[in-house]
């Protein structure tokens, strides 16, 4: 009996052992493609607002972790498939996204959305619309009656389109946008009302991981403790960003 015991033992030890090794390395999964949150340098490495973000959380929650680039599209099924451990990239909470993965709390609050044109004299209630796939502002363009959505893999194309004459407007987040105007000289402009959309954005954990996505969270409440979490939104995203 005692033989049993002492081999039971060692095979939890044994498993527990293997679980901690293949997390020894939190692969932190982005898109690397939607600045200021995310996007590649000219090195190539991840940038941007969730990279200085994750790693300090990382540093908090004393995990080694490491930068993963993934297609928006199928960022959430490789999460769940196991190419990755957590999502860190400008995605939105959401009910229907937290049937199939679990968040932290939010570490940015809900921000609007908003509509950018090459005019202001636009119908938004049958314009035609571009969103990137997937994103609560697809969502939201579909739900309309009236307007048309059009949709494309990554951010830059629904600007693209604009300029392109493909669609009469882009709806995304606005501190996306917020650039984009900026550094058009004039050619492209806000227009409408914002739109507030989601409940902020968070880190996806799978399911069947509450312990890390448990770190995860109490790090992130430690800067939003600290006063740090609004420093960076105020140093990434701007003054007029919401904040905590």
């Amino acid at each position: 009996m005692n033989k049993i015991l002492i081999c039971a033992a060692a095979a939890t030890a044994l498993a527990s052992a293997a679980l901690a090794e293949s997390h020894s390395v939190v692969r932190l999964g982005t898109e690397g493609a939607y600045p200021p949150y995310n996007y590649l340098d000219d090195s190539g490495e991840v940038a941007g607002f969730e990279r200085v973000l994750g790693d300090e959380l990382c540093a908090r929650a004393e995990l080694t972790c490491e930068w993963v680039t993934n297609d928006w599209d199928s960022i959430i099924p490789n999460l769940v498939s196991g190419n990755y451990d957590a999502i860190i990239a400008g995605m939105s909470i959401t009910p229907e996204r937290d049937e199939v993965v679990d968040f932290t709390q939010n570490y940015t609050p809900p921000s609007p959305s908003a509509y950018v044109a090459m005019s202001d004299g636009i119908d938004l209630e049958t314009a035609i619309v571009a969103a990137q796939t997937g994103t609560i502002q697809a969502a939201h363009i579909a739900s309309m009656e009236d307007a048309v959505l059009v949709e494309f893999p990554n951010p830059d194309e629904t600007v693209a389109a604009v300029r392109a004459g493909e669609a009469d407007a882009v709806l995304a987040d606005k501190d996306f946008l917020i650039p984009v105007v900026e550094e058009s000289g004039g050619e492209m402009m806000f227009v409408g009302e914002d739109i507030p959309l989601g409940g902020g954005i968070g880190m996806a954990f799978r399911e069947s991981d509450p312990e890390m996505r448990e770190k995860f969270d109490a790090a992130i409440q430690s800067m939003k403790d600290d006063g740090s979490l609004n420093e960076l939104i105020i140093e990434w995203l701007g003054e007029d960003s919401p904040r905590f």
